[in-house]
């Protein structure tokens, strides 16, 4: 096999993936196709030999070419979003599997992606990373050419018009509060197991520089080693909103770490702890009151 087949295998190995963080920032299968397309040609034409993450290194890519492409459409004044429908009927045509046409669609929601055409190109790059593929804003910030503070206030933004739109189903802040405090709980107490049934066998947990640099990893993967970070600890954390997103802090009301949660489906995927001073002070940070908190756990 030749440099440029092996380089052709593994592209096809992040096709799909591409794909569909291509989908979800432009909201058009063409579009997204166009996208991974631009990042294949910029691959062949400089090479993987020195990419050590080529998953990473094309996901930047791919990001880099949609941002690209809505500012573009921005400027044409073009209606962003295609009918997935209509793209997915025409599917048989082309080629593609209509059948993940419509999963991909349908994993998304259309009334998802009308509400993130309303959103600037940069936070609809922010959001769509972090939110929906656990992209760390430092990365982010390396694409949109922004500071990593300013790169979180874009995300939070577009989480809160997102989360304020009356189309979509709200997230069910008390059913997170639940899950967040329960996990407080389960880790003061040193309940390991119990820490288990709450985390997503993927499970990470990611530390800003200032809390590596107190002596966390950077990156703790897997159920097992997060809950190993958690269980026994946690003693002074409280239940608090971060940036309207159910989160904890530690300690009272000037925290020294923000942990801020990422639930799917009743699990906790991703937690983030945060301890940069500067970033804190961007941070917008509501404590729940403790009777508030007795409240809702009861109701």
């Amino acid at each position: 096999m030749d440099e440029h087949d092996r380089i052709a295998e593994q592209f096809e190995a992040h096709r799909a993936h591409l794909r569909s963080v291509a989908y979800r920032m432009l909201g058009s299968f063409s579009e997204a196709d166009d996208a991974v397309q631009e990042s294949w040609f910029r691959l062949s034409r400089s090479g993987a030999a020195d990419v050590q993450n080529l998953g990473g290194w094309l996901t930047t890519v791919v990001s880099r070419v949609c941002l690209d492409m809505l500012r573009s459409r921005k400027l044409r004044g073009e209606q962003a979003l295609d009918a997935p429908a209509a793209e997915i009927v025409g599917a048989r045509e082309s080629g593609i599997d209509p059948e993940h046409e419509a999963v991909l669609a349908d994993s998304i929601g259309l009334a998802l992606l009308v509400v993130l055409d309303t959103l600037a190109p940069a936070e609809r790059i922010a959001f769509v990373l972090h939110d929906l593929f656990a992209v760390p804003f430092d990365q982010i910030a390396a694409i949109l050419n922004r500071s990593t503070i300013a790169t979180r206030q874009l995300a939070s933004r577009a989480r809160r018009r997102v989360q304020g739109n009356d189309e979509l189903p709200r997230s069910n802040q008390t059913r997170q509060q639940e899950i967040v405090g329960a996990f407080l709980n389960a880790a003061r107490n040193g309940e390991f197991a119990t820490l288990l049934t709450m985390l997503a066998p993927d499970a990470v947990v990611r530390s800003d520089s200032s809390t590596v640099a107190a002596g966390a990893e950077a990156v703790v993967l897997g159920a097992d080693a997060v809950a190993g970070v958690f269980s026994g600890r946690a003693h002074g954390a409280r239940l608090a909103l971060v940036d309207g997103i159910v989160g904890a802090v530690a300690p009272g009301r000037d925290p020294h770490y923000v942990f801020e949660f990422m639930i799917v489906d009743d699990q906790i995927k991703q937690i983030d702890i945060l301890s940069d001073p500067d970033l804190l002070a961007n941070l917008d940070v509501e404590l729940l009151p403790p009777q508030k908190l007795r409240d809702k756990r009861s109701g």
